[in-house]
């Protein structure tokens, strides 16, 4: 952004006097094209525009949305509260169609906005230089948008126009964000724990806990008002991870507070599974009527209509309990506990150094899933398969815990291959899990004779063949994957890593 777009941001409002000094026998005079209008800075909880360099404001009915370069679309239509996918086209459905399409835009924010132009005169009073300016107003702050419009013939006025506004302008639009919304940091779902390699065990698992704690938190709000599922998704995840670190710092926290604090986390757990089963089973809705024929959608449709209902009340049951004292209570109490280390009760390796231990425990889950892994086969029962999956969750938590102690690029070449064995292990899950609750749901339909509707039957039945077909698929992925991540490079890279005598 500058000079050579003839686009500009300038925090806060433009000082006229300051941009009239700075341009030597021209003068800028501004005209305002209509009153200052509400607006609604729109974004996903992620902030990815934010992050691609891009503005979407919502205003009069409409939506606006700002490149890096200054290039600006329009399109009539609302977004607050929508997908991009459900958007009518346009081309600013067009520009964002790479948005995130389980989140929802949202306001990250409120103001006013003004349009306006300006022109740049010489002393003859004739326009050299044309361009647009917007001034985004809200109570924490102002800024201001100017793009510069080259007149023939006049191109020495308007490089100094660009220089001139080149030093009082700020780069990118960060700046808007920062002077508009200074409160609005990005939500970050897996914020990396700064870690020291003599820290103790115990402080690590203090930090880590606490952070996911506070991403937990931050996302109760979305959930209680059913902005995306990804608020509660994003929830459970961090708690996940939690409950990971007391199960796999082994000996950092005494056993008592160590089974103490997984019932605490297990009862938090608990009342979020139903309503996070049944919203994975309406966003896959639509690929599981293209895996029956047409005939068979009926039954499905009855399903279906009785998950949204089901889900309804289930989401009713789970927004009074993040509403309610006991839950704020308990919430306020563990973070109150995590806020240092000094009031946890210490294992016998709560003092170890977090390097030595990081290596000790990675070192050690790797090999567990190396024999594990090495005896899948086509014939191996469902059980183990998920116990793989479970294990190869767990090393890759903790190579994501302690990633800071590490090398970046060695620790992304180990975590390629074992994210592609993993999404093979979750499909081989989902699969199975999917059967399991499809047999559920029909024998929960089903009369005092045991006889079901049967066109709900029936779709059930093409359903739960096709998805058996596909998890045998997977198993051989699953296989295929597994020899990618056990190659010699990644086994040698692993041994020489984590693997020292001392442990």
């Amino acid at each position: 952004m500058g000079q050579a777009s003839g686009f500009f941001i300038i925090p806060g409002r433009l000082d006229r006097v300051e941009l009239s000094g700075a341009l030597n026998g021209l003068t800028p005079e501004f005209a305002t094209l209509t009153a200052a209008r509400p607006f609604d800075l729109l974004d996903c909880y992620d902030q990815s525009l934010r992050a691609e360099e891009r503005l979407l404001i919502e205003v009069n009915g409409g939506l606006q949305l700002l490149q890096g370069d200054g290039e600006a679309l329009a399109q009539a239509c609302t977004g607050k509260g929508k997908f991009v996918q459900d958007l009518p086209d346009g081309p600013v459905k067009a520009a964002v169609k790479g948005f995130p399409k389980l989140r929802a835009l949202m306001s990250v924010g409120s103001g006013l906005i003004e349009p306006g132009s300006f022109a740049v005169l010489d002393d003859l009073q004739k326009t050299q230089v044309r361009g647009s300016v917007v001034t985004l107003s809200t109570d924490e702050g102002q800024a201001t948008l100017l793009t510069l419009q080259p007149m023939r013939g006049y191109d020495r006025a308007y490089h100094a126009v660009c220089a001139a506004l080149s030093g009082m302008a700020a780069s990118g639009f960060e700046a808007v964000f920062s002077n508009l919304f200074p409160g609005a940091t990005p939500y970050d779902a897996k914020p990396q724990v700064i870690l020291g390699k003599q820290e103790p065990s115990i402080e690590v698992a203090a930090d880590i806990i606490r952070t996911y704690l506070a991403v937990a938190r931050q996302n109760e709000a979305g959930v209680i008002a059913d902005a995306d599922t990804e608020f509660l998704h994003d929830y459970r995840v961090s708690l996940r991870r939690v409950r990971s670190v007391l199960s796999l710092f082994k000996g950092v926290f005494s056993p008592e507070q160590t089974k103490v604090l997984k019932r605490e986390f297990s009862d938090l757990m608990a009342p979020t599974g139903r309503v996070r089963d049944l919203d994975v089973y309406l966003l896959e809705k639509d690929i599981y009527f293209n895996l029956i024929p047409r005939n068979l959608h009926q039954g499905a449709e009855t399903m279906f209509a009785q998950f949204a209902t089901e889900r309804t009340r289930a989401l009713a049951a789970l927004t009074r309990r993040f509403r309610s004292a006991a839950y704020g209570k308990k919430m306020d109490e563990l973070e109150a506990l995590f806020a240092d280390a000094k009031g946890l009760e210490f294992g016998p390796n709560a003092d170890r150094g977090a390097y030595s231990y990081a290596c000790a425990l990675i070192w050690k889950r790797y090999r567990k899933v190396c024999k594990l892994a090495r005896g899948i086969t086509s014939e191996t029962p469902d059980e183990v398969v998920h116990d793989l999956r479970i294990d190869c969750k767990k090393l890759r938590y903790l190579m994501e815990f302690f990633g800071p102690l590490f090398d970046k690029g060695v620790f992304k070449t180990l975590i390629k291959p074992l994210k592609k064995l993993q999404d093979s292990l979750g499909l081989f899950n989902d699969y199975s899990v999917q059967q399991e609750a499809l047999l559920d749901f029909v024998a929960t339909q089903s009369d005092a004779q045991g006889r079901a509707n049967a066109p709900l039957a029936m779709s059930v039945g093409g359903l739960i063949a096709v998805l058996d077909q596909r998890q045998e698929a997977e198993r051989n992925r699953v296989i295929a994957s597994f020899q990618h991540f056990d190659n010699p490079d990644i086994q040698n890279l692993f041994r020489t890593l984590f693997h020292h005598k001392e442990d």
